[in-house]
């Protein structure tokens, strides 16, 4: 009798080893690159087992299965994409499951693209799920809450992280959100003598600060330039809302007759600010529109290095024009 017991435990801890060894090896997977499992929202452990093996690893869904039970986590497995990259172990597996540790990928909008641009570049993603893919911009923003909110310059550039498959209108609602935020912030900031009458306001201004900025440190500058010409009532005669306004028509070269071409957004053709903004402006652009420098400026021109020419008076500018556009001293 003594001798079946002895024989009983030593098949228990062998078991007991095997197991433990089984948890901390590695699990065999088809291939060499991480294998993408996605789990939806109600699969129960058996299931999630299962979709495990389908996904590629080399295992038996029941001793997956088991591990789970045994591990008393398995009701808290939460559903998502995953990535199982190589050297994943049981243990591990769980782990990443538990926590709901989702495989990540980002999407960059960048400060200064316009909103068919944005759009493009979440068709481009072939990550995230394109549930605007079809929608009119008009029935795109019903969809964010925003019926009737052109969509212009409402998303705050910046680099977003998202779970493979999320829906592109989240990332959107994320970056709407951010720009509220942001926004908010820059017009609680703004000087007490600002022509501007609301935050969508300065939201314009940025954007056209934002397209008009070669150096960051101009912005402020420019920022004065135009809130100086809104105070006198002098047409802002910007260019960027120029093309802005001509869309896909424009081929890369503007013309004088694009300049007289009126349009919403020809600001060469009519006075104030354009009826929505042109870009999306970034942190910096909100603020300078907000808190523009003090300047006599009325004028500016590119000097070609990526910095402008300011100028107080109309002779001056054209003397600058005559310099850095037409080279002539």
């Amino acid at each position: 009798m003594r001798r079946l017991l002895v024989f009983l435990l030593v098949i228990v801890i062998a078991a007991g080893g095997a197991a433990f060894w089984w948890l901390h090896q590695p699990l065999p997977m088809v291939g060499n690159e991480p294998l993408e499992l996605a789990i939806e929202p109600g699969t129960t452990p058996r299931g999630v087992a299962r979709d495990v093996v389908a996904a590629g690893v080399r295992t038996d869904a029941q001793l997956l299965y088991a591990w789970f039970r045994f591990s008393g986590q398995d009701r808290m497995i939460k559903a998502g994409n995953y990535e199982i990259p190589l050297g994943t172990t049981p243990r591990s597996l769980l782990a990443k499951l538990v926590r709901g540790e989702e495989a990540l990928r980002a999407l960059t909008l960048v400060e200064g693209w316009n909103f068919r641009q944005v759009r493009q570049a979440l068709a481009n993603d072939d990550q995230i799920k394109p549930d605007s893919k079809g929608l009119t911009d008009e029935a795109l923003m019903a969809q964010l809450g925003r019926p009737g909110v052109a969509p212009e310059g409402r998303f705050f550039p910046d680099t977003y992280t998202y779970a493979k498959g999320s829906s592109d209108l989240a990332v959107l609602r994320r970056a709407l959100h951010a720009m509220d935020r942001k926004l908010e912030a820059a017009w609680s900031q703004r000087s007490a003598d600002t022509p501007l009458k609301s935050a969508d306001e300065a939201l314009v201004l940025a954007s056209i600060v934002e397209k008009e900025t070669g150096r960051a440190s101009d912005r402020a500058q420019i920022a004065g330039v135009f809130v100086n010409r809104l105070r006198t009532g002098m047409l802002l005669q910007t260019d960027p809302t120029v093309i802005y306004g001509l869309g896909e028509k424009f081929d890369g070269n503007l013309r004088r007759r694009d300049l007289l071409a009126d349009t919403p957004w020809n600001t060469y053709t009519r006075g104030g600010l354009p009826p929505t903004p042109i870009a999306m402006p970034g942190k910096a652009s909100l603020l300078a529109a907000v808190q523009p420098e003090r300047t006599k400026a009325l004028y500016f021109v590119a000097k070609g290095d990526g910095t402008s020419h300011f100028s107080a008076s109309l002779d001056e500018h054209n003397r600058a024009v005559n310099r850095y556009q037409r080279g002539q001293q």
